[in-house]
């Protein structure tokens, strides 16, 4: 490992880090000024900035011919979203989720997730496909943000007919959105160009090792391109912002899929090769990560610590067998069967036993 690929690394690490403090704190403020719920912007402006380094690498790859690193990229980012950035986020302190996001926003991820799993039957995303993807994509976008608006008017109806004043009357101490402005593409800014750094460094590690294209990406790039929601997420926790922290994550995974791949179908001249590999493991597995994260939080709206851990748990599993396999580890024979006679099982009983909860519950 040379120096230069250590300083991209923890460089790239550094400005990450240091970005996601300044998008959460502008973001967080930006609702107040206009009254958006917190959720709102984390599934929109604060999902869109952590999801730019997926789009940057995906349009990268596009132009440089590497099109299994845009696939890798993108299902690796949303498995490790879910398992790596809410479990991590869980672990530090349990999330607790709104009634629109387990009823809407997650069903949503799950039904893209499985809609991205028909359109690559055919070994290819093509250019229409990604019209519509990124069509969705601007009618969620827009539907979030007028359904934010009319419950805001609606709360300040009843506020009036009951003779109270709006709730955000008499705060003198909102910033001007201009300063949130400012602060959001500073933030977003330092997020991009430190994911760039970390990515470089990383891909150079893991090519020492002989990785191909389509485990680089669901590992070390997904990971590297995560990283902005594993850190905005638990500055957002750190700062009791729960919200944005869970909208974060569940909205970046949304943009992951209609924007990012939808973008880079459209600018390929013959859309988006799928990998084999991807679409009979991967992508089923990113879609059962999204039904898992569905049942947990249906079970209480929340994540409590030990799902975080379980998460975690499991995303290191899972990134153990995708490099075993692809290295042909002597280990692996072993670590498969320990994955097929002992974590899956528990996963399955884990899943049934949620679902069981949230049929109580309901």
């Amino acid at each position: 490992m040379t120096s230069t690929t250590l300083a991209l690394f923890v460089g790239g690490l550094a400005l990450m880090l240091g970005g996601a403090e300044l998008l959460v704190r502008g973001a967080a403020q930006l609702a107040r000024t206009f009254g958006v719920p917190s959720l709102v912007v984390g599934l929109t402006v604060v999902a869109w900035g952590t999801g730019s380094p997926e789009l940057a690498v995906g349009l990268t790859a596009d132009l440089a011919d590497h099109p299994a690193l845009n696939i890798g990229n993108v299902v690796g980012s949303n498995i490790a979203n879910i398992l790596l950035v809410l479990g991590f986020a869980a672990l530090l302190l349990p999330l607790t989720v709104s009634r629109r996001l387990v009823r809407f926003d997650i069903p949503l991820m799950i039904g893209v997730s499985i809609l991205a799993l028909l359109a690559s039957f055919d070994g290819r995303i093509s250019t229409l496909e990604g019209l519509a993807f990124v069509s969705s994509l601007f009618f969620y976008t827009v539907w979030t943000i007028r359904e934010s608006r009319r419950a805001r008017q609606a709360t300040f109806d009843n506020h009036a007919s009951e003779g109270r004043g709006a709730t955000d009357q008499g705060d003198s101490k909102k910033p001007a959105p201009i300063i949130c402005g400012v602060i959001i593409t500073v933030g977003l800014f330092l997020v991009v160009k430190g994911s760039a750094w970390f990515v470089e460094g990383a891909v150079a590690i893991a090519r020492a090792f002989g990785l191909t294209e389509l485990v680089i990406g669901l590992t070390v790039v997904a990971i590297g391109t995560s990283l902005p929601e594993l850190a905005t997420s638990a500055v957002a926790v750190a700062k009791g912002e729960r919200a944005i922290a869970a909208g974060n994550a569940i909205g970046s995974n949304i943009f992951n899929l209609l924007a990012v791949l939808g973008i880079t179908a459209i600018i390929a001249p013959d859309g988006i090769p799928v990998p084999s590999a991807a679409l009979s493991l991967n992508l089923p597995i990113m879609i059962g990560v999204a039904i898992f994260s569905l049942l947990v939080f249906l079970a209480g709206h929340i994540m409590t610590r030990w799902n975080g851990a379980l998460f975690l748990a499991l995303y290191a599993a899972y990134n153990a067998y995708i490099v075993l396999e692809a290295t042909q580890h002597a280990a692996f024979s072993s670590f498969n069967t320990l994955m097929t006679m002992l974590v899956l099982p528990l996963a399955t009983l884990t899943l049934v036993a949620l679902a069981y909860q949230s049929w109580r519950n309901r």
